[in-house]
């Protein structure tokens, strides 16, 4: 099938923990990486706008803006639910558990294209929060934005800057807006996101991740892949040309 082409600068990245407890966090911090270094090995810019870290070190919820040609034709086979098999750090009885973590692909909007005036956008400042007790931000440095309208909420607490969490939060209202405004006028786009990351069951999977025999399976080409440690590092080259000569 022909890939359709599109002109999309940048990309609004989902990715949050599914079934599995803290295992799914880990994995979600997992495909964080994978991610964050596939781009950056393509020479995208890659911004955390969100980020919900648990106690051991996995993700609950991470928001990335990647910036960079190609992002979107490259990473938009990505959205789905990522399904994993594994025997966790934690698991001292050598079982394979399985765990899932959603991933959702959201192009993102040129603000010159969206009519947000400054006045329809309330502002909330207020202390970040995290784990790590000595490593949180103090100051009140994390941002609510408020889209007064259509009633969008989006916070950003990642960066130590006020004026950084703003911009980042202004980025993500940007995508969560059109994402409304795509979805009450029935666009296909609209739904995507709802399409894409289902409920996060483990049935729901469009890929699996299986640590004891080294293999990645797509399941909607039927298709795997084997050195799944380097494939985990960001070395996605083989999977991305792949998905994207399928068209699916």
């Amino acid at each position: 099938m022909q890939e359709e082409t599109k002109t999309i600068n940048a990309i609004i990245l989902e990715i949050r923990a599914g079934v599995g407890g803290e295992e799914a966090a880990l994995f979600a911090s997992d495909l964080l990486r994978m991610y964050t270094r596939y781009s950056q090995n393509q020479g995208w810019s890659v911004t955390v706008l969100h980020s919900n870290p648990t106690e051991l070190g996995g993700i609950k919820e991470v928001i990335l803006e990647i910036k960079g040609a190609q992002a979107y034709d490259s990473l938009k086979y990505e959205g789905g639910v990522h399904r994993i098999q594994r025997i966790p750090r934690t698991e001292k009885s050598g079982r394979i558990h399985t765990s899932t973590a959603t991933v959702a692909v959201l192009a993102k909007p040129d603000m010159a294209q969206m009519n947000i005036r400054p006045q329809d956008i309330r502002v909330d400042y207020y202390k970040a929060s995290g784990p790590g007790g000595q490593y949180v931000n103090k100051r009140m440095s994390a941002v609510r934005l408020t889209h007064i309208p259509t009633g969008v909420v989006v916070c950003s607490q990642t960066e130590r800057s006020l004026n950084q969490n703003k911009e980042s939060a202004m980025s993500l209202l940007q995508a969560r807006i059109l994402e409304k405004q795509e979805k009450e006028a029935g666009a296909e786009f609209g739904d995507a996101r709802k399409d894409q990351i289902g409920t996060g069951s483990r049935e729901e999977k469009i890929r699996t991740y299986n640590f004891p025999q080294d293999r990645i399976t797509d399941h909607r080409i039927n298709k795997s892949f084997h050195d799944i440690e380097k494939i985990m590092e960001g070395k996605m080259e083989k999977i991305v040309k792949t998905m994207r000569k399928s068209g699916i």
